[in-house]
C-alpha cells in the first residue's frame, strides 16, 4: 500500500498536476472550506483524544490554521514569483532570478499533543509550495486521527494527498525503500534520532520540530504580578502538554517567595476546584505518560497541587521546590503540569543551569532590564521566545518556529514553511544580443589586469 501511494504520488507530481498558481490556490481554500463544514466533528475528536477546553481547542488547534491558510492564500502569488537577485558588475547585462521550485513527494509526521494544528499547518506550507503530502497522524489521538484520515481521503485524490494510519513505525518502510523528497516530522528526540537514521540512506532533507527543557527566568526587576498570571497560562495550557511549555522555573531569591504566592493566586483564580479536573484543563494523554509524571512528583518539595486521579488521568497544576539537578525531573522534559522551581543569586548562575540541559526549544524572560535581556539573549542557544511573556511567540505566523540542536533543526510557518518544502533554483540569464569578450581565451595580459580591477 505505502508503495502504491508513494508510485502514485510521484507519477501526479512528475505529470506536473500541482505545478500552477490556480491548482494551488484553489486546494488552499478547499482545505478551509473542508475544515469550516467540519469544525464540530474535528473539536469532539480532540476532546474525546485530550478532553481539552473548548477555548483551548479552537485556538490552538483550529483558529491557528485558519491564521495559516489566510496568510497562504493571500501571499501564494507573492511566494511563487521568481525573485530577482543584484547581477556583479563583471556580469553586466544580464539579470539574475531565484525560483521557488516544489521537492516533490512528502511526508508529515505529527504528534498527539496537538493532533490537528501540528498536521495540518505543515501541510499548509506543503500545498502552497505545490507537493504532493503523505500524511501520518499519531496513533495515540486515535480520534482526531480518524477525522484527518476521513476529510482528506473524501476530499482530496490519494495521488495528491494521503493518510496513513497506524503506529509509529508504520511509515519506516516507506522512508527505508523510497527516495521522498522530505520528511516533517514532530515529536520526541528519540524518534527524531531515529527518523534521521532512515533518512539517511536516501540523503533525504528533514525537518525536525522536538521538543527540550524550556526554561523560564524572572529576574529581580521583574512584573511579578504579570510574570505569575502569564507564567500558569502558558505552563497548564493543555494540561503542560506542549514542547515549548516553561519546563522549569528560575526565579531571583529575592522574589522567590512573592512570584510563588502570586502563581498560588492564579492557579486558585484560573482553575477552580482544580482537584475535581475543571472546565478549564485538560486530562493526560495515556496511562503510560500519567504514570511518568506522577513518578516526578516524590523529587522536591510541593508548594502547591500535586494530587492526581487515574481514572481521569488527571493531575492537578503543581509547583515544586527544592529540585535535585541530577532527579529526572530536572533531565527529562516534563510535558504535563509539574512546574520545577529554582533559585539563583546572580544572573550568570542561570547560565550554568540552562547549559545542563541544553539547546532548549523556547526561553522566556522576564525582566525590565535591557542589559539582562541581552546578556541572555546572546549566550543561551534556544529556538525562540518572549521577553515578558511566554508561548504566545508561536501564534503569531510571521515568526519562524523551530529549534536548535537536541530541540530540533529546521523551520515552519507561513512564508518559512513555504520555503521549507521548496527548493530555489538560481538562474542567470544574460543579453544573447551584446556580451564582453573579457573571459573568452586566448588570455593576455591586458585581460588579467583588468580583471583585477574588477574582482577585487
Amino acid at each position: 500500500m505505502l508503495s502504491d501511494i508513494y508510485n502514485g504520488q510521484r507519477k501526479y507530481f512528475d505529470q506536473g498536476h500541482t505545478l500552477t498558481y490556480d491548482f494551488r490556490l484553489s486546494k488552499l481554500k478547499k482545505l478551509k472550506r473542508i475544515i469550516k463544514e467540519n469544525e464540530d466533528i474535528i473539536m469532539e475528536s480532540i476532546q474525546l483524544d485530550l478532553a481539552k477546553p473548548e477555548f483551548e481547542s479552537y485556538t490552538s488547534e483550529i483558529g491557528i490554521v485558519y491564521e495559516e491558510l489566510d496568510n497562504a492564500i493571500k501571499n501564494l502569488d507573492d511566494w511563487m514569483k521568481p525573485r530577482r537577485v543584484s547581477t556583479p558588475l563583471y556580469l553586466s547585462f544580464a539579470k539574475s532570478l531565484v525560483y521557488s521550485h516544489p521537492k516533490g513527494v512528502v511526508l508529515i509526521i505529527s504528534p498527539w499533543n496537538y493532533p490537528f494544528q501540528l498536521m495540518i499547518s505543515p501541510l499548509i506550507g506543503a500545498m502552497a509550495a505545490g507537493n504532493c503530502a503523505i500524511l501520518k497522524p499519531s496513533s495515540q489521538s486515535k480520534n482526531t486521527q480518524k477525522v484527518i484520515s476521513k476529510l482528506i481521503s473524501n476530499n482530496f485524490d490519494r495521488d495528491y494527498i494521503a493518510v496513513v494510519e497506524g503506529s509509529g513505525s508504520v511509515t519506516n518502510p516507506l522512508i527505508e525503500n523510497h527516495r521522498l523528497d522530505h520528511i516533517f516530522f514532530t515529536g520526541s528526540i528519540a524518534a527524531g534520532r531515529e527518523i534521521s537514521k532512515l533518512a539517511a540512506e536516501e540523503l533525504t532533507p528533514v525537518t525536525l520540530e522536538l521538543g527540550g527543557k524550556s526554561p523560564t527566568i524572572v529576574h529581580s526587576d521583574a512584573e511579578i504580578d504579570s510574570a505569575a498570571k502569564r507564567i500558569t497560562w502558558a505552563k497548564f495550557f493543555n494540561l503542560g502538554q506542549t514542547c515549548l511549555a516553561p519546563d522549569y522555573l528560575l526565579v531571583h531569591t529575592s522574589v522567590k517567595d512573592d512570584l510563588i504566592s502570586r502563581l498560588k493566586h492564579y492557579i486558585e483564580e484560573f482553575y477552580e476546584n482544580k482537584k475535581k479536573k475543571p472546565d478549564s484543563l485538560g486530562r493526560i494523554i495515556n496511562e503510560k505518560r500519567f504514570d511518568k509524571l506522577v513518578s516526578y512528583l516524590d523529587q522536591g518539595k510541593i508548594l502547591e497541587g500535586g494530587d492526581f486521579n487515574r481514572a481521569d488521568l488527571f493531575i492537578e497544576p503543581t509547583l515544586i521546590d527544592e529540585v535535585n539537578m541530577q532527579d529526572s525531573i530536572m533531565k527529562e522534559e516534563i510535558f504535563g503540569p509539574i512546574l520545577p522551581i529554582i533559585g539563583y543569586d546572580a544572573i550568570e548562575d542561570t547560565i550554568d543551569i540552562i547549559r545542563k540541559n541544553r539547546y532548549p526549544l523556547a526561553l522566556y524572560l522576564f525582566t525590565k532590564d535591557d542589559y539582562i535581556k541581552d546578556y541572555i539573549l546572546e549566550r543561551i542557544e534556544f529556538g525562540g521566545g518572549c521577553i515578558n511573556h511566554a508561548l504566545s511567540h508561536v501564534v503569531n505566523a510571521n515568526l519562524p518556529f523551530g529549534g536548535i540542536g537536541y530541540s530540533g533543526h529546521g523551520r515552519y510557518h507561513s512564508k518559512v514553511t513555504f520555503d521549507t518544502f521548496s527548493y530555489e533554483k538560481g538562474i542567470f540569464e544574460p543579453s544573447i544580443d551584446w556580451e564582453p569578450d573579457l573571459k573568452y581565451p586566448p588570455y593576455n595580459d591586458s585581460q588579467l589586469k583588468l580583471v583585477k580591477r574588477i574582482m577585487k
